[in-house]
Formats: C-alpha cells, sequence, structure tokens
C-alpha cells in the first residue's frame, strides 16, 4: 500500500467520512480528494494534520499492517468535539476546562466518600 491508501484504509476502517477528515484539518475537499486518491503528494504538514484527524501517528501512515483499532461512535463524537475546540477562543476555552475539572472534581468526592462509607460499615 501507498500512502494515499494508507489514508483511505484508516479513515474507511475508523468510520469516517472524507468532510469529516476534511473539516478537522481545514482543507478543501478537492485537494483532499487528490491526495487520497494518489494524484498528489502532500506536505508532511498536511501529513501531520491528517494523521491527527485519524488519530494515528505519522509513521503509521505509512506502515500500517491492515489493522486499525477502529473507535465506536461515542469515540468519535469526543474526538470530533475536541477538534472543534481549536477553534474557540481562550476564554471560551478556559469556561470548558473549568467546568470538566469541576466534573472531575466532583466525582472524585463521591468516590473517596464512597471509599469512607464502605470502610465504615
Amino acid at each position: 500500500m501507498n500512502i494515499s491508501d494508507n489514508i483511505k484504509h484508516i479513515r474507511e476502517a475508523k468510520n469516517l467520512s472524507q468532510k469529516e477528515v476534511i473539516t478537522a484539518i481545514g482543507m478543501g475537499a478537492a485537494q483532499y480528494s487528490l491526495i487520497e486518491n494518489g494524484k498528489t503528494d502532500p506536505s508532511v504538514g498536511t501529513l501531520e494534520k491528517i494523521a491527527k484527524a485519524l488519530g494515528v501517528s505519522l509513521a503509521e501512515l505509512f506502515t500500517i499492517n491492515g489493522d486499525v483499532q477502529e473507535v465506536n461512535s461515542q469515540d468519535k463524537t469526543l474526538m470530533e468535539k475536541v477538534r472543534l475546540m481549536e477553534s474557540l477562543s481562550k476564554e471560551e476555552n478556559l469556561t470548558i476546562y473549568t467546568i470538566l475539572d469541576a466534573f472531575v472534581g466532583k466525582k472524585k468526592l463521591r468516590d473517596t466518600l464512597s471509599n469512607v462509607l464502605s470502610d465504615v460499615t
């Protein structure tokens, strides 16, 4: 397999559409199609963006062995949201992280209290 075949194979194995990939990397559909069909050679920078969007390392784009770890739709949705966060302002990202920290803190407190109550009874 060549790099274009590997990119397409990984994208399909992860059940991602071309539109999802091009949205994540900020590239036009026509240009991405040329890359995936082997009509043009992407730059290293573009390959890095594609690898990130596909959730693989840059090396994996060159060394695929046919077995690609699939992601479930929940993981896919989460990855998509994380990618979209990059387009938010610094203040908006700070708000998201504050909310996440609050939920994680609440979970840790709940787990700690649950363990303490288990030890008491």
